[in-house]
């Protein structure tokens, strides 16, 4: 799990919650259904418009990376093309077929049968490379809705609080109910604007960084294959492997 995520959220709500109460409010005023409805609905409904089905779904499977970021283990990895590498240099790169049967992970094991296959360095690297690129893409698209909804968001926010006004307006025969009304009326701008900066603009972030991480694991990886393929020794190779690590 991402800590950070989780802290950084939990520390700007307790945040307004707090100035709140320091300024003689109660947390029981920002709570409110319908301006909830409004502004996550309102924001849901113009991304969903806006994007194409694929990359929409995609942006649901991927939410989850902001709390439970994808487990890769670039060190592990490095060793292990380190280990394809000597093989290939002891038993010539048939001897790579029993490692690629048993390889999980889909992107290394493309890169195992066009070495296996006896594939040209600059060849593995533009095959290969053209599922990074096409990966990214779509991925870095699926992080944009959430960008697109932080756009969004404080405007929906913005109908709410009019709507509530409206409601407000239609009420100007009882004087009293007319200040809670109009409280009650802009905690809808408070959720979009609140929902913009502390949830899905940085969202969008964090998504964005772990996609180019994500991009940057699969480069080294391209990278090993492709040196396995040139014949480098494996020393070689472990050394510009390492350069890929933080």
């Amino acid at each position: 799990m991402d800590i950070l995520s989780v802290v950084g959220l939990l520390f700007g709500l307790l945040a307004i919650l707090l100035g709140q109460y320091l300024e003689g409010g109660h947390a029981g005023t920002l709570i409110n259904g319908p301006a909830m409805l409004i502004v996550i609905g309102g924001t849901v409904g113009a991304v969903m418009v806006q994007s194409p089905m694929a990359v929409f779904m995609r942006s649901i499977r991927i939410f989850s990376w902001a709390f439970f970021p994808p487990k890769v283990n670039a060190k592990q990895t490095i060793d292990k093309i380190v280990g394809w590498s000597s093989i290939a240099r002891k038993e010539g790169l048939l001897g790579l077929e029993s490692i690629e049967e048993d390889e999980k992970d889909p992107f290394a094991r493309k890169g195992l049968q066009l070495l296996i296959d006896g594939s040209e360095p600059e060849s593995i690297r533009q095959i290969l490379d053209v599922d990074i690129g096409t990966r990214e893409n779509f991925d870095l698209q699926a992080a944009k809705v959430y960008e697109s909804m932080g756009g969004y968001s404080p405007t929906i926010g913005i109908i709410g609080a009019v709507m509530g006004l409206i409601h407000v307006m239609g009420n100007l025969s009882d004087p009293s109910r007319l200040g809670s009304g109009i409280a009650v009326a802009f905690v809808a701008t408070i959720y979009g604007v609140g929902a913009a900066n502390l949830l899905f603009l940085p969202l969008a972030t964090k998504l964005r960084n772990l996609v180019h991480e994500d991009t940057q694991y699969r480069d080294m990886i391209v990278e090993g294959v492709a040196s396995i393929a040139e014949g480098e020794n494996p020393r070689n190779i472990e050394t510009k492997l390492m350069g890929y690590l933080r």
